[in-house]
């Protein structure tokens, strides 16, 4: 786990709730506008700062000194947040909320007064769906499971507001320059003769002669991007990529007004060792590009890191957790493009229709046959 700086004289937990200059009541951020707006009054301001794409004004903090528990201390924030029994999902919540439900698997929580330090977020990626925009976008996708229950799709139509929540990632650069040892493979043929079906035959069998080769490559990595939440199935929130984060604007608290925020659960080292695997994946692609030739063997690639920076990023998801017969089922909206992911339930009973359906043209195909015969 990562030190962070001493925060004993820091300000309190942040609170993501911002008045209304007009009426005193709560803004909330409105994904279509792309500002605050005030459901009371109607009243709109602008995000100070904002644009639609400034991915060079988000700068990158240097691993090594988060590391070494040296980021500068305005680099770090708390926040007050609660921790699910069930998933053990770390939720944000408003300074008056003492009582909620886990937007990630609607198991009823009660809050707790405590901070959570964290390395504070650098970009945000707002969000650009409403919920009506992806309500309608995960029904559709349910619409097109055949095998859903139709109480499941009726109760997703009928249920609550999905939530959105923003995620956590981590992203990380480093220059990366590797040294290796392997072998290039050349495909020729040599002439056989073998017997087939009693008499000589002559063919071209493939053989592969290897040659010993060492190289160097180089490579950048920008942006290598790492969830940094265990409350979802990787598998969904993989899923939900691409991710354009080239609109990440700087961090903002007021993108969060209405919405809640995840903390991250997976540390900065280890979404680091995650990070490694993907580049050393990538760095293996390029090395086989180098050796060259029609077959490729890699004995050892030994890879320099230099300049390794990284970014906590928020990134928007809308949720919905239905508890259906005794079953949760979760589905995650892509904020951005409406992407859906979630678990796939299965109806029984369409299950054995289908069957039945299958036996009978099965059937049938098998008894026109018999009569052509």
């Amino acid at each position: 786990m990562t030190d962070l700086p001493d925060l004993s004289n820091a300000p309190a937990p942040a609170d993501h709730r911002f008045p209304c200059d007009n009426c005193g009541a709560d803004f909330r951020f409105d994904p279509q506008a792309g500002t605050l707006t005030c459901d009371h009054c109607g009243n709109t301001t602008q995000i100070e700062g904002t644009r639609e794409a400034a991915p060079a004004a988000i700068s990158e903090l240097d691993y090594r000194a988060a590391l070494n528990a040296t980021l500068p201390s305005e680099e770090i924030e708390e926040t007050r947040v609660s921790k699910c029994p069930n998933c053990a999902a770390q939720v944000e919540f408003d300074a008056n909320v003492h009582a909620a439900e886990c937007p990630f698997c609607a198991t009823p929580v009660v809050t707790d007064t405590g901070a959570h330090r964290h390395i504070k977020p650098r970009g945000v990626l707002p969000f650009a769906m409403t919920e009506a925009e992806a309500r309608k976008a995960m029904t559709d996708w349910l619409g097109s499971l055949w095998f859903a229950p139709n109480g499941l799709q009726d109760y997703a139509r009928k249920g609550r507001s999905l939530q959105g929540i923003y995620v956590p990632y981590w992203t990380f650069d480093a220059d990366t320059r590797s040294a290796y040892t392997g072998e290039r493979g050349t495909v020729y043929h040599e002439t056989q003769t073998v017997m087939r079906d009693g008499k000589r035959t002559q063919v071209q069998v493939a053989k592969v002669r290897w040659q010993r080769t060492r190289g160097k490559v180089a490579r950048f990595f920008d942006d290598v991007l790492v969830l940094a939440s265990t409350s979802l199935p990787k598998r969904f929130t993989d899923a939900l990529e691409p991710w354009d984060l080239s609109a990440l604007q700087p961090y903002a608290p007021e993108f969060l007004a209405g919405f809640r925020a995840e903390g991250y659960a997976v540390e900065l080292e280890q979404g680091f060792v995650e990070a490694r695997l993907r580049m050393d994946r990538i760095i293996a692609r390029d090395v086989r590009f180098d050796i060259g030739g029609d077959r490729q063997r890699i004995h050892s690639v030994d890879t320099k890191l230099g300049a390794v920076t990284f970014k906590h990023i928020l990134l928007p998801v809308w949720l919905a957790a239905y508890k259906y017969r005794g079953e949760t089922y979760r589905f995650v909206v892509n904020g951005r493009t409406g992407r859906v992911q979630g678990e796939r339930p299965y109806s029984a009973g369409k299950i054995a229709l289908a069957v039945v359906i299958g036996v009978l043209i099965a059937g049938a195909v098998g008894f026109v046959a018999a009569l052509q015969g």
